[in-house]
């Protein structure tokens, strides 16, 4: 579809860790990563409010319903989404979703793995109560919901409810279920509309550093032999360590972004793809070695937004997550944003793991320009000096009760012992952004894009 691209969509928790296999590398060896899907089930609490309702009969399961699927050796409440019949062994398999847990679990299961079909009764949630009623939320009852969602249901359009239904039917089944890339295979999370000819597969195969994508493993060791790239396409703006950043026009990059795009949206639900990249620049992140740059993640950010957005899409892949590689594209969005003497904020709506990770990076940048600065510091001198929106500085304090408002006006109201317990509380970030290792010009700045306004990719 024609329009905004992948990038248009919301922002990804890049700290959650994927389901993963890594692949031997060529040294030889192996290392095994255990699934998001076992974490889970260990750490899930009895399902109280399902109660079984009737044995299942000897036919198949029906679509939409409730159904109780042993899942890592427990079992746990699952609604059919799909079903279809095996072509191999002509028993009917399930295409099921965990209640109350993440679509990136939902995964096809063989009859038997089903159980009893299960009734949920109506939970007593006064929180649903408020909701239904329209009363006004409580202050505490605001706080979960925000937390549970991150857009409000009653700004939403018939419009876009109606497109976003439409989404969710299109896209509720998984069409790839892992791919290879570089030297790891991972599970994938989510449905992505890579073309027909290349859905619907066990496996996907891409090159790492052009990102081509197969069917075959052979086809992609044929391409391997052919491909002379070892870093993504563009220009190589910072490089420190063993740490590389590149910039990517989606304009002359088409292809590349395309492809980046189809991949990241194997690993995020709660946006849209489309193909046009073209007003877009994608910042990929990489870890240096001998053979070459391979890509951890990216950054996607609109060239021209008038809502002040320095970020519309970011991912991690799942290999490369828990190593705060997402709070360094983060805070590299922001750096970014000072160059243009700019304040920014993500494009939302956020996924509930983005807002996550950007509630942590603003808390831990405000935290310590607190503890730093002496005198007196308004919410603009802040969002001057840190390129944080004024919204995002005023809910950040609020969420750690060191703002109140007073006489029309935002007072921020902290001692030093506050801050000191909640720095305390931070987790310390080693991957930090060095600005010496930046070499990048706003490209408001750059006439026709001279030579030497970024540094070209080696």
């Amino acid at each position: 579809r024609a329009g905004r691209d992948c990038a248009g969509g919301c922002a990804a928790g890049p700290e959650l860790d994927g389901g993963r296999r890594e692949m031997p590398a060529s040294e030889g060896g192996t290392v095994n990563a255990t699934g998001t899907a076992g974490e889970a089930a260990a750490a899930r609490p009895p399902a109280a409010a399902d109660q079984p309702a009737e044995k299942r009969s000897e036919g198949p399961c029906d679509v939409d319903k409730l159904y109780k699927c042993l899942w890592n050796g427990q079992w746990q409440t699952a609604r059919v989404v799909e079903r279809r019949v095996d072509s191999g062994s002509g028993e009917w398999a399930y295409y099921v979703h965990y209640e109350d847990y993440d679509r990136r679990l939902d995964e096809w299961v063989t009859a038997d793995r089903m159980g009893e079909m299960v009734v949920r009764q109506k939970k007593d949630s006064s929180l649903q109560a408020a909701q239904d009623s329209g009363q006004k939320m409580t202050r505490t009852q605001k706080r979960r919901h925000d937390e549970i969602n991150t857009v409000d249901p009653t700004s939403v359009d018939a419009t876009t409810a109606a497109l976003e239904h439409e989404r969710e039917e299109a896209t509720k089944v998984k069409n790839i279920q892992a791919v290879e890339f570089g030297m790891y295979e991972m599970d994938t999370w989510y449905y992505s509309p890579f073309p027909v000819e290349f859905s619907n597969t066990s496996k996907l195969y891409m090159c790492e550093f052009c990102l081509k994508y197969f069917r075959k493993p052979k086809t992609l060791e044929r391409h391997k032999g052919k491909c002379d790239r070892r870093h993504p396409a563009g220009d190589e703006i910072y490089r420190h360590d063993n740490v590389s950043v590149f910039e990517v026009d989606g304009k002359k990059e088409k292809v590349y972004c395309q492809s980046l795009c189809l991949l990241s949206k194997l690993f995020l639900d709660h946006k849209t793809l489309y193909y046009d990249v073209d007003p877009f620049l994608f910042y990929v992140m990489t870890e240096v070695d001998e053979r070459g740059c391979h890509v951890v993640g990216y950054f996607s950010k609109e060239k021209e937004s008038p809502d002040d957005h320095n970020l519309a899409c970011i991912m991690v892949l799942p290999p490369y997550q828990r190593k705060r590689y997402g709070r360094f594209l983060i805070s590299f969005s922001y750096e970014i944003s000072k160059k243009e003497q700019r304040v920014g904020t993500p494009e939302r709506p956020l996924s509930d793991l983005g807002l996550l990770s950007y509630r942590s990076y603003w808390k831990s940048v405000l935290l310590d320009l607190l503890s730093k600065h002496k005198g007196n510091l308004s919410i603009k001198d802040i969002s001057q000096m840190t390129s944080i929106k004024p919204d995002d500085i005023i809910t950040t304090l609020q969420s750690m009760g060191l703002i109140k408002y007073w006489k029309g006006q935002h007072l921020i109201s902290v001692s030093p012992k506050v801050i000191e317990d909640h720095l305390a509380r931070q987790k310390k970030c080693l991957l930090t952004f060095d600005e010496s290792k930046l070499v990048w010009t706003p490209p408001m700045e750059r006439s026709g894009d001279k030579p030497g306004a970024a540094r070209k990719s080696r």
